[in-house]
């Protein structure tokens, strides 16, 4: 079976375009690569497909810059697929190929492990475990100069002075400052991290193209603060996050990372009311509105937080924190105001 999974491994990549069109979609040709954000189907750029034999190696060939993941085709369909049964990758690759299916008699168990060559959650918290509290940092720097100075119950965050970037499968890796974040579910388990490369001092992020990347099983997840009970705060971002408990400090929030992510967020149990923090573009006008659905429909009450500006990280650099108070006060349900917000500075 491993010589047959070799075999079919090499077959797929003859037909490595069509492979990435049909189980990639969300990507595009870039010269001999197809370009994607990752072996999962995600929108984005650092997952590169080889689809031409080359001095490098065979067509079908990938690498993710962002994680260090690479693989075969094989791998590919498994991952985008969300199959776990190797025969199941086998059958769904020769349906694509149009070969006739073989026996399942003669499964390999070892190559579901050999299938894939990194597992992007052990690596997540491998990575997380490497780097340290932020207090004294340089992330403490960038989050103040961010004007957050609400940094308890982040514990999620950390700091790694030498994280690895590399802006594409080609470029050379840089070691540089990053923010490390934990994403978790709702039982406090690592299923990801996302990271923020900073500048040396921890003046910005750092002057490189993609600044914010995430690794691991994001769907459902969070990047949380505090913890959930009956009433909590859901947002995109980390800054903006932050930037909600800088006023709300007794508020249990989570940062899912993205308005995709936002909108398929997973409910902590007992939970009553949800305040959705949303970002003031159509992505976020988007989010908002599957989520408050989403909530509604299992009898959960949805109340929607807007910014003035394009988000409340924006709000607070731009107004300060008093103005960022009163914007937020006149949005809460009275309850909220008097149980988790600080009414003077």
């Amino acid at each position: 079976m491993a010589d047959a999974a070799l075999d079919l491994a090499r077959l797929l990549g003859r037909q490595a375009e069509a492979v990435c069109r049909h189980y990639l979609s969300a990507g595009r040709r870039q010269g001999d690569y197809w370009q994607v954000g990752d072996v999962r189907n995600s929108p984005g750029r650092s997952m590169f497909v080889r689809l031409r034999n080359s001095a490098k190696g065979p067509a079908g060939k990938w690498t993710d810059a962002a994680t260090g993941e690479h693989g075969d085709l094989l791998d590919v369909i498994r991952e985008s697929r969300g199959l776990s049964h190797f025969t199941d990758v086998i059958a769904d690759a020769q349906a694509f190929l149009r070969l006739p299916p073989t026996s399942r008699d003669n499964e390999a168990p070892l190559r579901s492990k050999q299938c894939s060559s990194r597992d992007p959650v052990i690596s997540a918290r491998r990575l997380f475990a490497a780097a340290q509290p932020i207090p004294g940092t340089i992330v403490e720097t960038y989050l103040r100069n961010r004007g957050i100075t609400a940094l308890h119950e982040t514990g999620s965050l950390r700091f790694h002075p030498r994280c690895y970037y590399r802006s594409d499968a080609h470029g050379p890796i840089q070691p540089l400052p990053a923010m490390v974040a934990a994403v978790t579910d709702l039982r406090g388990r690592i299923t990801g991290i996302h990271r923020t490369w900073l500048a040396p001092a921890g003046s910005d992020k750092a002057a490189i193209p993609t600044p914010r990347r995430a690794m691991g099983h994001l769907l459902e997840h969070a990047v949380r603060f505090g913890v959930a009970d009956d009433v909590m705060a859901v947002g995109e971002g980390i800054e903006t996050i932050l930037s909600v408990r800088t006023v709300l400090p007794n508020l249990p929030m989570a940062a899912a990372l993205s308005a995709a992510h936002l909108a398929a967020i997973a409910f902590p149990p007992g939970l009553r009311r949800l305040n959705i923090v949303r970002d003031s573009d159509p992505a976020g006008n988007r989010a908002r509105d599957s989520l408050a659905s989403r909530a509604a429909s299992v009898g959960i009450e949805a109340n929607v937080l807007s910014p003035a500006l394009g988000d409340f990280n924006e709000d607070l650099r731009a107004f300060g924190v008093d103005a960022l108070r009163a914007g937020i006060r006149c949005q809460l349900a009275p309850d909220d105001v008097s149980r988790f917000m600080v009414l003077s500075p």
